[in-house]
């Protein structure tokens, strides 16, 4: 059988499947479920475009480490055949471990477990299903593979997953404020002391990756309308787990009920295979079936929430720089528990506050080292002139109220 396929990416055109490995991966039932899984969780109720899954990003991060394998090379850098594999299939498998929605639901379905444990975890199954064929690329993963810049092209502040992501997800919402440089960017890589580094003349290239990513936060990310569908699925989780637990019978997939129906903790996940093969068999669909049946439920509370997530009546999202307050976030309470005869504990579905946070930049953490043309190494925001990037620098913290529309 011919492996050596390609596939028409919408962003970068023709993406070549490079090795045998890498197509097997590709068609093992862990990374096909990635087709169904959306790489933005519920932006597309914002952005209707944004219907890329994880799949897609996958494969662009696995063009995009080709190109940088490529650079280095070029560079002088001495990057083995068998590094160059390894490496790949550390990118493409990188996110293999997400759960439905992605980041949606992250901590609803399984808490205390991110998907990067998961992600570590399908790796090894793999690896024993391919007879240790992926060891270096775990190690590499994993940051123990001796040439640590080979991890920071998978797992860094300049690696090839955010390079992806923001070029993809700017592409599927229209927002240009997200498109970036890749191409300029990868080309200006090096290698110094065993880090990643970026020649100087690439410096504005990464100025404006970083603006790129803070922009893209607030804009789509952490849109207000996205976080409002957000919160609302994962309530739906949080209630239909707690229906389930007092008796109420609710249909959904097998998959699905094993996780309302059972509260399983970090420590039996990571211990016990048989979670992680039933987690392995989850995604959008299993959520939105459920949702479409639960909304017949004889609960009032997750019936609502339901028929409201199905016609996109989202929660009203108030952002403000100082924590909301008391009185109004109380009164808005008191309306809910009148208007919809709920006890006061369950108005908590309905209306309450949390707090969001963007930092487009830590320095210190796997920072962005500009390499300047008399050999010295900088971080990014020593070397720009652009005041700005210290700014970029801090965690912005904003807080959230959330409230039914028609309690206003």
């Amino acid at each position: 059988m011919n492996k050596k396929k390609i596939i028409n990416d919408p962003v970068y055109g023709f993406i070549s499947i490079p090795s045998d490995l890498i197509f097997d991966l590709m068609q093992h039932p862990y990374f096909q479920r990635l087709r169904y899984i959306k790489q933005v969780g519920m932006t597309h109720l914002v952005y209707p475009g944004a219907l890329h899954t994880r799949f897609h990003h996958a494969l662009g991060a696995l063009h995009l480490m080709s190109l940088a394998v490529e650079t280095l090379r070029y560079k002088g850098q001495k990057i083995t055949e068998a590094e160059e594999e390894a490496v790949s299939v550390a990118i493409l498998l990188h996110d293999i471990g997400h759960g439905p929605f992605s980041h949606a639901l992250e901590q609803i379905i399984v808490k205390g477990v991110w998907h990067e444990d998961i992600s570590k975890l399908l790796m090894n199954k793999l690896n024993q299903e391919f007879n240790g064929r992926l060891s270096m690329a775990i190690e590499i993963f994993n940051g123990t593979y001796p040439k640590n810049f080979l991890h920071q092209l998978v797992s860094s502040q300049l690696d090839m997953d955010r390079m992806d992501y923001l070029n993809r997800d700017s592409f599927f919402t229209g927002v240009s404020e997200g498109v970036i440089s890749s191409d300029r960017i990868i080309k200006m890589l090096n290698v110094v002391d065993d880090h990643i580094v970026v020649e100087e003349k690439g410096i504005y290239s990464i100025e404006k990756f970083l603006i790129a990513r803070r922009l893209m936060y607030w804009q789509v990310y952490l849109h207000k309308t996205v976080i409002a569908a957000e919160f609302l699925l994962s309530n739906i989780l949080k209630r239909a787990r707690a229906v389930a637990i007092e008796g109420e019978e609710l249909k959904c997939t097998p998959a699905l009920n094993h996780f309302l129906m059972n509260s399983i903790n970090s420590e039996e996940f990571l211990m016990e295979d048989t979670n992680l093969e039933i987690f392995a068999g989850l995604d959008d669909t299993d959520i939105m079936a459920a949702v479409k049946i639960w909304e017949g439920s004889t609960d009032f509370v997750l019936s609502k929430l339901c028929h409201d997530l199905v016609r996109r009546n989202l929660y009203h999202v108030d952002i403000t720089n100082e924590l909301p307050d008391k009185d109004k976030v109380e009164d808005l309470k008191q309306k809910a528990v009148i208007k919809y005869g709920l006890s006061y504990e369950d108005v908590s579905y309905f209306v309450f506050t949390d707090d969001v946070r963007n930092n487009a930049y830590k320095p210190g953490d796997g920072s962005i080292l500009i390499l300047m043309k008399d050999g010295s190494v900088k971080d990014i925001t020593a070397a720009s002139d652009n005041s700005n990037l210290e700014a970029l620098a801090k965690t912005v913290k904003k807080y959230i109220l959330c409230y039914p529309k028609d309690l206003i």
